[in-house]
């Protein structure tokens, strides 16, 4: 009952269960009645917030996954007087935790790239945006790098950011694919080596 007293209490449960729901099948195999008998809700309670799949499919990418993403791949570096330190930290560790279902589930944005863009304008224009987002935040970061000098004047920002992003999408879709975490460790120490190689000599 609290539930349909509260409209945004609602909202917010059936956008995280739609997102385990999607990261566990991907969006097309998605099943609005395995949803809803996750959170109890009904068909009336789900459509008064989302008109169809499609919406709902969209608001968990920009509520759920791209907030997500920003909480752990952008916020802690903005706090961070050296973002080679922190970024090197960051990636060993959230490599390091991964689970086996981390693994074999890989991540639900760079799913949700791969599965809809090719077929959905919207999703792919969606997914777009919060790549081009979190690129252009780490690269207003490397460039405050430069500026305290903790990070090499000579490279520039945002080809080394979308380099990084695009590294880490592709070591969670090679992790994914090859399910071993060997192959996580090794693509993940290349990345920090890399990264060694921008600071300030």
């Amino acid at each position: 009952m609290k539930q349909q007293r509260d409209p945004d209490h609602t909202r917010h449960t059936i956008l995280e269960a739609a997102a385990q729901e999607i990261h566990l099948h991907g969006f097309q195999a998605a099943s609005l009645s395995r949803i809803l008998a996750t959170t109890g809700l009904t068909k009336g309670a789900l459509y008064h917030h989302f008109p169809n799949k499609q919406a709902l499919g969209y608001a968990v990418l920009e509520e759920v996954i791209a907030v997500e993403g920003r909480k752990t791949w952008v916020s802690p570096l903005e706090q961070c007087a050296d973002p080679v330190d922190c970024l090197q930290g960051m990636i060993a560790s959230r490599f390091k935790d991964m689970t086996e279902q981390d693994l074999l589930l890989g991540c639900p944005l760079n799913n949700l790239a791969l599965e809809m863009s090719p077929i959905d304008e919207g999703f792919r224009r969606r997914v777009e945006f919060v790549y081009d987002r979190w690129t252009q935040a780490l690269a207003a970061i490397l460039a405050r790098g430069q500026g305290s000098g903790s990070v090499r004047r000579s490279i520039d920002p945002f080809k080394v950011a979308t380099f990084i992003v695009a590294s880490i999408a592709g070591i969670r879709s090679l992790a994914k694919t090859c399910q071993n975490h060997a192959v996580l460790e090794a693509s993940a120490e290349a990345l920090i080596d890399y990264l060694e190689t921008l600071r300030r000599e």
